[in-house]
């Protein structure tokens, strides 16, 4: 008879759950609309700056597009973890789930259930945890154009993805090394985002907006 292996499963859990505490810095679950283009760009922030895959986990959602069930799925991911992607339950500080306004009838909904889950969820060490929405109006590709253009007026997601391809003409979603591409320009992209949230917010589309670079900027001075 085969030996049970359960024993040393549940030691190397815990193993990787003490070994991301010792780290120094919080755990954070990103959970996306798009299956390719956001997993892609945040997974090249996280090899960039080096971030412990255990620390910082990248998830498209598994429950359809719409921004209601893609909150709903984080909560979920986040609540009983998932044994086959390896991310135990309960085991971060952050969540944040990622979706463009576009034409999703269940855009505001979203919004509004993860501000009721932000700080009412503790994790494994019994902390209160932060649940944001990193929502993007029209679109994700309005963070990319703002490396190239200061948008300051409503844009329908065709024109957002027609002017970023006069500066990167390759682009397409599931686009490879996007992070990188852009990566001189961040300084301005944040500055010009946080203008536009200083004007608008998640709640006032058409408007332009995106809370990206706030989630951005988290990842990029998580070891700092």
């Amino acid at each position: 008879m085969g030996r049970d292996n359960a024993p040393k499963e549940r030691q190397r859990q815990q193993l990787e759950r003490k070994q991301t505490r010792r780290a120094g810095y919080d755990r954070i679950l990103i959970v996306s609309e798009g299956t390719k283009t956001e997993p892609l760009y945040f997974g090249e922030i996280r090899t960039a700056y080096r971030l412990h895959s255990a620390n910082v986990q990248v998830r498209p959602s598994e429950q359809g597009t719409a921004p209601l069930r893609v909150v709903q799925y984080a909560q979920a991911l986040f609540k009983n973890g998932d044994k086959n992607k390896a991310i135990p339950p309960r085991a971060f500080e952050h969540v944040y789930v990622v979706f463009d306004r576009d034409d999703h009838e269940s855009y505001f909904n979203a919004l509004k259930l993860a501000e009721s889950l932000d700080g009412t969820l503790r994790n494994d060490a019994k902390q209160t945890v932060v649940f944001k929405a990193i929502a993007s109006v029209p679109a994700f590709e309005l963070w990319l154009l703002l490396h190239f253009e200061d948008v300051q007026a409503p844009l329908h997601r065709d024109e957002v993805l027609r002017r970023l391809k006069q500066y990167m003409p390759d682009y397409e979603k599931g686009a490879r090394n996007v992070f990188a591409k852009t990566r001189e320009s961040l300084p301005l992209a944040t500055q010009r985002a946080a203008r536009l949230g200083e004007r608008f917010s998640a709640y006032t589309a058409p408007e332009p907006y995106t809370a990206i670079g706030d989630l951005v900027t988290l990842l990029t001075t998580l070891r700092t």
